[in-house]
């Protein structure tokens, strides 16, 4: 037993973050490239056209477009839908104009056959199918990873996620406890002096930063509640899959779809109601539908925005009539409004472009705050085999931590390139495509780990630094050589979409190149005059540490 609540406090914050570290590392890295998923799948995806600057329209023209279209081809129907182009709240797509319908369910099924149809904003025609883009596993998968682990059984995945996640918390709240002195230790950094340095980095980056590391790890826990906490469901509804079933429909409710048709009500005077209330060009969408036993109604919607991104803000009409309704109750009351609030905070939905970085940057600096720590134990640990005169090479969990600190630290993010290659590099026509980027990603991560394991520890730091640097910066190379999308283009036509991802590729070539700069002096060899033998500039360290 420790002596304090502080020693406890810091042993707790020690092996809870070296049990947890590898996992974390991994989930901060995938998890933060989600900020830019839409960004990423575009660019892994060049055979889709730039950018252009969208034109204006008049949504009542639009609408009367789309309205003559699902009466020519679904007079009948379960509810139509009308989704007119706009823009993104968030500025990371924009939406085509579009209808969609579904047909009336078929004895015995809950649903009926849904169809959707790409309209010409000028004459309301049929547009032809989009030419299909190769096939990739775009921003989304690798986003997806960091909660389902790709190749582990999804269940088993959000589970382990979950444990590291609630041991991330754990290390979190110890951390605090245990550096009483955190403000003064943030603004403190002593370069060249081995664990100290190594704890003021993780001190550095962890303060920097606490706020959204204390958001991103409680609100990632709300995605999985009832996979995390499933009891308080389970003695009400029970466990069986009927039972959930039944948990689900009074959450959310259930409503059977009675027949529809083009509404009687004026459209025009209800889309000034909704411009008067949310401003011009917000409109998203118009629903026409029926539930069983009610009147049919119009449902306008705004454009997903903010903490309302997952339930975006309604208006509701009455289609014979055109008398406004009052509004319908979100499901699931406050207790699901809460929860949709952490989803936009986990996801960042509800900022632009610069929240985005802003989340981007301290997702960095989460990866920072996992990785100095398992520097620092591994260092500690190093330098206390020393001083007792011992070999910590000897050792074996050292140099198994160290070994994975290596092929997680440096080698992750050398696989997460290898991704970016292997979407340039196999053949588009290849089948299970998507698939095989995945595959790569893990076959370069792999071989890290026997890099590692094959090198001494110092020239494996440097040399997969190095690599990961270089395979970095040569991305906007490879993406010149391989499509017509280059650097040059998307920056003289405007695209900063696809011109950032290039400038971004770049930018973190630079920083691993620092990067394996600077491990290379503090790592490089020392032979001291008098013995002539080789020794490590950890000694310095060793001195500080023994004094």
């Amino acid at each position: 037993m420790k002596e304090t609540l502080r020693q406890t406090m810091a042993w707790l914050h020690t092996w809870v973050g070296l049990v947890a570290g590898w996992v974390l590392f991994f989930v901060f890295v995938t998890g933060t490239t989600g900020y830019f998923q839409q960004e990423i799948t575009r660019w892994m995806e060049p055979e889709r056209p730039l950018e252009v600057a969208p034109a204006p329209y008049d949504s009542s023209e639009l609408v009367g477009l789309a309205m003559q279209r699902l009466e020519q081809v679904a007079p009948v129907a379960a509810s139509w839908s009308i989704t007119l182009p706009h823009q993104e709240a968030s500025g990371r797509g924009w939406n085509d104009f579009s209808i969609r319908w579904e047909e009336m369910p078929q004895p015995g099924h809950d649903f009926g056959a849904r169809t959707t149809e790409r309209l010409d904003p000028e004459t309301g025609a049929v547009l032809p199918p989009e030419a299909e883009p190769r096939d990739t596993a775009g921003g989304f998968g690798l986003y997806r990873m960091h909660y389902s682990l790709h190749y582990l059984p999804y269940d088993w995945a959000i589970r382990i996620v979950g444990i590291a996640t609630m041991l991330m918390l754990l290390a979190i709240v110890s951390g605090i406890v245990t550096h009483k002195k955190i403000i003064r230790d943030f603004f403190t950094f002593r370069p060249g002096k081995g664990q100290r340095s190594w704890l003021d980095a993780h001190n550095a980056v962890s303060v920097m930063a606490l706020p959204f590391f204390l958001m991103i790890t409680y609100t990632g826990l709300v995605f999985f509640l009832f996979q995390y906490m499933p009891a308080g469901r389970d003695m009400l509804y029970g466990t069986g899959d009927d039972s959930v079933d039944a948990y689900y429909e009074e959450l959310y409710g259930e409503h059977e779809h009675a027949a529809i048709g083009r509404p009687a009500a004026p459209i025009a005077p209800l889309l000034k109601q909704a411009e008067a209330a949310w401003g011009k060009g917000h409109l998203a969408s118009i629903a026409v539908e029926r539930h069983k036993g009610e009147e049919p109604e119009i449902v306008l919607s705004r454009a997903r925005i903010g903490l309302d991104y997952y339930i975006p803000p309604q208006l509701r009409f009455h289609a014979t009539t055109g008398a406004r309704l009052p509004a319908e109750p979100r499901a699931g009351g406050g207790t699901l409004a809460t929860a949709q609030v952490m989803y936009s905070l986990h996801e960042g939905h509800f900022t632009g472009i610069w929240g985005r970085w802003l989340y981007f940057a301290a997702g960095l600096l989460g990866c920072g705050m996992i990785g100095t720590g398992l520097t620092l134990w591994a260092v500690k640990r190093r330098l206390r085999h020393l001083s007792e005169g011992r070999e910590a090479d000897e050792h074996f969990g050292i140099r198994l931590v160290e070994v994975l600190n290596v092929a997680t630290i440096a080698g992750l993010p050398l696989a997460v390139a290898g991704f970016f290659w292997a979407n340039r590099l196999l053949p588009v026509a290849m089948l299970d495509r998507a698939a095989w980027e995945f595959h790569s990603l893990f076959a370069v991560w792999l071989g890290t780990l026997f890099y590692a394991l094959g090198r001494p520890l110092r020239r494996a730091w440097i040399e997969l630094l190095w690599a990961t640097s270089a395979a970095f910066a040569l991305i906007p190379v490879v993406n010149a050589l391989t499509t017509d999308r280059h650097l040059g283009v998307t920056l003289a036509h405007g695209d900063w979409v696809l011109a950032g991802f290039d400038l971004t590729m770049l930018g973190l070539g630079a920083a691993f190149a620092l990067t394996a700069v600077k491990v290379a002096r503090r790592l490089k060899p020392q032979v001291p005059a008098a013995e002539g033998a080789a020794t490590s500039s950890l000694e310095p360290a060793l001195k500080e540490s023994r004094a």
